[in-house]
């Protein structure tokens, strides 16, 4: 790895630190280089907050005082996503880049917002400054993949997750059954915590009444989806208490209650999970957990609506129950936690 690599790894390596905190914003890390020496870093703040361009130049402002200006005019900036070019929730950080006249900013890839989209990189190609796009750009890709879903395909970013037996099934008709270890639970709440939603069908709140938060992780709660067409969940069911806000669509009413919120959708069986994603992107939900069962996880399978799966393979066998889903895509990663086998599957 040579050490522009080296750097550009470093800002995907913060970029993450703002996982579960940017959303609807994209992850960002920044770095700034003076005479081959990190002089300044930084990464995207939660919402509303400042960017990791901004971050990275305010370190270098606080540590180096007068000098600072002379020391960012003789840096080279590396950032893991196009710097933005438009007034937000902040000023545009290509401007800002652009004032000190860096030597060279390494861009690991372009940002598809159409606000930005190569706009930043004219900003700081007509102040005159030396830009090199494509620098480790899949891993940059795949580290916003959430951010690129929504703004490209004007959904949020799918990811199944499900556990099953060693004999291929979910559990057992109207029971709740645990397949997956405890460290496996524990990491599934560290997911939670990264997401915007998680969603359950129906009879998975009735029959497993699972809260649906962060309790073995430390993060913020995900907003609670819940596909209940009758609204037969009963009110007093743990998805409905008020450690998260809960968004239910179904067929009979929209009424705001609390953190409550009901939907209701016309046409409640045509292009369900269609018009729910659509409902969620209109919210500014970037990305979601499918966690219900084999029913709610066929719906998005078979309308081809997920990016992601994230499979538990138990030990345990069942002997009969429930079947798992199967999913046709590209498997990326196999680990073991504990005794489990985690499999991560891709839709290409």
């Amino acid at each position: 790895m040579n050490m522009q690599e080296s750097y550009m790894r470093r800002c995907l390596e913060l970029a993450v630190l703002g996982a579960g905190t940017t959303s609807p914003n994209p992850m960002v890390g920044a770095v700034i280089v003076c005479d081959d020496q990190i002089i300044g870093e930084g990464f995207t703040s939660p919402y509303g907050g400042a960017h990791a361009e901004v971050n990275a130049i305010q370190q270098v402002l606080d540590h180096y005082g007068d000098e600072a200006a002379t020391k960012l005019r003789q840096s080279i900036f590396y950032v893991s996503l196009e710097p933005c070019a438009h007034y937000g929730k902040t000023p545009p950080c290509a401007n800002l880049i652009a004032r000190y006249k860096p030597k060279k900013v390494y861009i690991a890839c372009l940002d598809p917002f159409a606000k930005v989209n190569g706009k930043g990189a004219e900003i700081l190609k007509n102040a005159g400054i030396a830009i090199e796009i494509g620098l480790l750009e899949q891993e940059a890709l795949w580290l916003n993949r959430r951010f690129l879903t929504r703004v490209q395909k004007n959904r949020p970013y799918v990811i199944l997750k499900w556990a099953e037996s060693a004999d291929g099934y979910l559990g057992k008709e109207g029971e709740q059954v645990w397949i997956s270890n405890v460290a496996s639970k524990q990491l599934v709440h560290k997911w939670r915590a990264e997401e915007d939603a998680i969603l359950v069908g129906a009879k998975t709140a009735l029959v497993d009444n699972p809260s649906l938060t962060v309790r073995e992780w430390n993060g913020k709660n995900p907003k609670r989806i819940l596909i209940d067409k009758l609204l037969s969940v009963p009110a007093e069911a743990a998805i409905f208490n008020d450690e998260a806000e809960t968004i239910i669509f179904n067929a009979l009413k929209t009424e705001w209650s609390g953190h409550n919120k009901y939907i209701e959708l016309e046409n409640y069986d045509w292009y369900l999970p269609q018009n729910i994603l659509y409902q969620l992107y209109l919210m500014d939900v970037q990305s979601i957990i499918i966690e219900g069962g084999a029913k709610t996880l066929s719906l998005f399978i078979e309308a081809n609506l997920w990016d992601e799966a994230r499979v538990f393979k138990s030990k345990r066998t069942l002997d009969g129950g429930i079947k798992a889903p199967q999913v046709k895509g590209e498997l990326k990663e196999i680990m073991k936690i504990s005794d489990d086998q985690l499999e991560i599957i891709v839709n290409i």
